[in-house]
């Protein structure tokens, strides 16, 4: 009767342990719009692991990649109003959400790569970008490289000459669209997973990315020509809602930062490596050329953007500290 009543209660403990245990556990739902093979994705895939593992399984990530839950700019609201836990975007469209962002939108404003990172990890520009937000619902992790945008089309674009009376397509930023219009196009806001029939029945005449969008969202099916103006650097951003933040503990949050952190890092070289395969793809499998252009008409285009950003407010210190760092 004692090992019955024993048995009893410890299968009650045990159950009731398995039941704290399961309540206890945290799953956050991230969101974003890259395919499973793109570098954005592998790298967060990388976060996700090492946040398991120093939580001891507390918090779980799952990760929804190509647009499932939304486009990247819905996943943003829901992410604003708390009904999205984590989602990627970029800087550029998270200019419209918190202006600081902004920031990474200038032209021509990087030296090199090196340049780039200082600046991301800074705790007066990267680091400080990230927390201002958090009134707004949401609040940034890390960065991953993004590489550089330049145009593409079915026509080379060798100078902004060139893209007068042309349809690009941009993101919804209004740095962005500033930027096309000084160059001489027409800007043409669109979500990224429109793109490629947007190409293909001539919607838009052209949009500017990094090499992937060639290989694995397949505009270099599309798309013949890529022109390497290279006029922006915008990293891709992680976020992840105020609501869902606090509900972590101290420890959680800081397991989930230098998880964050450390898939940047992981990120900078897988993107180096892929970039490089992806170009040799969309040369050799696509038939896309690559064309080299003169820089420095495009860079005179765009001038008065930069003397507009030294005047705002709001970006103007960001400004002076970027530029200091690439000294």
């Amino acid at each position: 009767m004692k090992k019955t009543i024993l048995s009893v209660a410890l299968t009650a403990v045990l159950s009731m342990g398995v039941a704290l245990s399961a309540q206890a556990k945290i799953v956050l739902k991230l969101s974003h719009n890259n395919d499973k093979t793109h570098p954005v994705h592998i790298s967060m895939q990388h976060m996700a692991d090492e946040v398991k593992q120093l939580t001891n399984g507390e918090v779980i990530i799952r990760i929804y990649p190509n647009s499932q839950l939304g486009t990247q700019r819905e996943s943003m609201e829901l992410l604003q109003s708390g009904s999205l836990d984590m989602a990627k975007s970029n800087a550029s469209e998270m200019e419209s959400f918190e202006p600081t962002y902004g920031a990474f939108n200038v032209p021509y404003l990087f030296k090199n790569k090196e340049h780039y990172y200082k600046v991301l990890t800074d705790p007066e520009v990267g680091q400080k970008i990230l927390q201002a937000s958090k009134d707004k619902g949401f609040i940034g992790l890390t960065y991953y490289d993004g590489g550089a945008r330049s145009f593409y089309a079915n026509k080379p674009i060798k100078s902004p000459a060139d893209l007068k009376g042309m349809k690009i397509r941009v993101q919804p930023s209004p740095s962005a669209v500033e930027m096309m219009k000084l160059m001489g196009a027409s800007p043409t806001p669109l979500a990224y997973g429109e793109l490629y029939t947007a190409l293909q029945q001539k919607v838009v005449d052209g949009a500017e990315n990094n090499e992937t969008a060639l290989t694995l969202a397949r505009h270099g099916e599309v798309a013949k020509y890529f022109s390497e103006d290279q006029h922006t650097m915008i990293p891709d951003v992680l976020l992840i809602s105020t609501k869902s933040w606090n509900k972590l503990s101290p420890e959680q949050q800081a397991a989930l930062k230098k998880a964050a952190d450390h898939s940047m890092l992981f990120h900078k070289d897988l993107w180096d490596k892929m970039i490089a395969e992806e170009i040799e793809k969309a040369k050799s499998q696509l038939n896309v050329e690559f064309v080299q252009v003169d820089k420095q008409p495009f860079i005179d285009a765009v001038k008065s953007m930069h003397d507009t950003v030294k005047q705002n407010p709001v970006l103007k210190d960001y400004i002076e500290r970027i530029n200091e760092l690439s000294k």
